[in-house]
């Protein structure tokens, strides 16, 4: 970390850029634009100025592909068994390797991923000592505010930081010059993976932030959001008692609910509902946009609905076929017992091909852009002439980063190739479902079915995807359509109120019912990787995977998972030799 000067610098340029100077008669005098002095900066305006910029680094900065922060999509979704990387086979080819868990130190996705989490650290950093410095001088912000401000920094220092240690095994945790004492940042050490400094900080803004959010703002974090970071981190080290308190305080508070309807965690007419505790605010102008990374890349590249996409993210056949229920409206928990279900691949859109009548869970046509179904109002999905390279990237595409037909006129810039589609960061109902899991440690059995239900109840509630396609071809020109039908046979139901029915039976097979309600619920979201490898499968199932999915595409002919070494990705060489004996590299590479 010797860029950290040139990162502090970037950041307290980029706060001062967004100030807002007013006219005055020592216009004469002033400090040029975009120039951040001694005289700006250590002011109540100025940090709030850099805290702004702090937030900012969330959104990606410019990086959709190796950085891919909030999203994740690209190593929580791309790199599971959720979706492959899409689009053509030579497109991004550093992607090919991460998906095929090839990745060695010299892939610039690793590069992009450790910059873009450092940089949001050096902001971080920024922020709290031109606080500090202005507290200690006279043009002070009120007390309070300056807890709640300190709050916000350090829990977006733990945020980064843990944006770092999902994708690297070990990191330094870089904190202010003033907290280090007399060790130099870019002497500080990746002895691990940073969990204390990350409870740390966040326990700070736990203790200091408030339950309301600074001035209403809705992007900012308060109490709860750092408590339920606090809480993933505890989940991700196996910490559960530590989870369970964090989580059954949330849950009594009475602040949260599952939205009646699933589809408000997707939607732009939705955001920032009651299910959400903290979520990337996104939005466009005529001019300019500020949306997650994945929003444009993953569109269609072909057809109405493409806004200039470029057809990554595709939504694989194993998780298609993951949200296939029995008669009875519930989950077939072992893969290995699942129905094939039919899909287009091969099939050009003027070919006939009728889509499967097998009972599906509803959520699948909220997340799988599929032939047959209404893609977001835009029009029935014709199949191959909507797709890049089907053969590549197989037959589906994604429908979380896209807006409805119906949104496109609150996407202002140009095409709607960045929309202003809020990405929801964290949701209540992972807490109900990290719950779960806790009381399966416990072996409360009862409640784990309970919390379970909850989310099966609202996806049985919600109203489902509309219109039950009759025709089996031509569907882009000439389809024939039912609007008064749901688009599949849709089968959802809780499980049985009955203590000790299968899975609620044993501890071993209600985790399977929660992992399972886990995958549905956030299917294509920034969860699923780093999920498999908290729970200990990650090998198993990307494995199982592979030997799958080469009967559907050729891309994963010879790829392997090797549990433990690929659990994580190599630090990007440049830093080991930009920090010779400081930064270490993973011993697996």
């Amino acid at each position: 970390m010797k860029r950290i000067t040139k990162l502090l610098s970037i950041a307290i340029l980029f706060g001062s850029m967004l100030m807002i100077n007013s006219c005055s008669e020592e216009f004469l005098t002033k400090e040029p634009p975009g120039v951040g002095s001694a005289g700006v900066m250590p002011t109540p305006a100025g940090v709030e100025a850099l805290l702004a910029g702090t937030y900012e680094r969330m959104q990606n900065g410019g990086s959709m592909f190796g950085g891919a922060m909030t999203s994740d999509w690209t190593y929580a979704g791309g790199c599971s068994d959720d979706a492959y990387k899409g689009t053509s086979s030579g497109d991004q080819a550093n992607y090919n390797l991460l998906e095929r868990y090839e990745a060695l130190p010299n892939n610039p996705y690793l590069n992009e991923r450790w910059t873009l989490c450092y940089d949001g650290i050096a902001r971080a950093n920024v922020t709290l000592q031109f606080l500090w410095l202005t507290q200690a001088g006279s043009d002070k912000m009120p007390d309070a505010r300056a807890k709640t401000a300190e709050g916000e920094a350090k829990f977006l220092r733990a945020w980064f930081h843990m944006q770092a240690n999902k994708i690297f095994e070990k990191i330094p945790y870089i904190k202010t010059a003033e907290e280090l004492g007399d060790v130099l940042p870019e002497e500080v050490t990746n002895a691990d993976a940073g969990w204390d400094g990350i409870e740390a900080d966040l326990q700070f803004a736990i203790d200091n932030l408030s339950t309301e959010k600074h001035l209403g703002e809705k992007g900012r974090a308060n109490k709860y959001t750092a408590m339920a970071f606090k809480a993933q981190a505890h989940m991700y080290q196996k910490e559960y008692p530590a989870a369970k308190l964090l989580l059954d305080e949330i849950i009594t508070s009475g602040v949260f609910e599952l939205a009646p309807e699933y589809t408000w965690n997707m939607d732009m007419t939705h955001e920032n509902n009651i299910e959400s505790i903290f979520e990337l605010q996104c939005t466009t102008t005529a001019t300019a946009a500020a949306a997650v990374h994945g929003s444009g890349c993953n569109f269609h590249q072909k057809g109405p609905a493409s806004c200039g996409g470029w057809g990554f993210y595709q939504p694989s056949q194993n998780l298609f076929e993951a949200f296939q229920t029995t008669t009875a409206g519930l989950p077939v928990l072992d893969p290995t017992l699942r129905d094939p279900l039919e899909s287009d691949m091969g099939k050009g859109s003027g070919e006939d091909f009728t889509p499967t009548s097998h009972p599906l869970d509803p959520r699948v046509d909220f997340i799988i852009a599929r032939r047959g179904v209404d893609f977001l109002g835009w029009g029935i999905h014709p199949g191959n002439d909507w797709i890049r390279e089907q053969n590549n990237g197989g037959p589906y595409m994604s429908k979380l980063f896209m807006h409805t037909k119906a949104e496109q006129a609150l996407n202002l810039n140009g095409s709607g190739f960045s929309n202003g589609k809020n990405f929801r960061t964290l949701r209540y109902a992972s807490i109900l479902l990290w719950r779960a899991e806790c009381a399966i440690v416990d072996n409360d059995l009862d409640y784990a079915r309970e919390l379970v239900n909850m989310i099966r109840e609202r996806a049985k509630t919600s109203t489902p995807v509309m219109g039950l396609c009759t025709s089996t071809k031509n569907l882009e020109s000439s389809p024939v359509v039912d609007w008064t039908k749901p688009a599949a046979n849709y089968v959802i139901e809780p499980y049985p109120d009955v203590a000790g029915q299968y899975p609620f039976d044993t501890p071993a097979n209600a985790l399977l019912a929660v992992q399972h309600e886990t995958r549905l619920e956030f299917a294509t979201a920034n969860h699923r990787f780093f999920d498999l490898r908290r729970w200990g499968i990650l090998g198993t199932t990307l494995n199982a995977y592979i030997q799958d999915d080469i009967g559907f595409r050729t891309f994963l002919q010879g790829a392997v998972f090797n549990p433990g070494e690929d659990d994580y990705w190599p630090i990007y060489q440049g830093v080991i030799d930009l920090q010779n004996g400081i930064i270490e590299q993973d011993s697996d590479y």
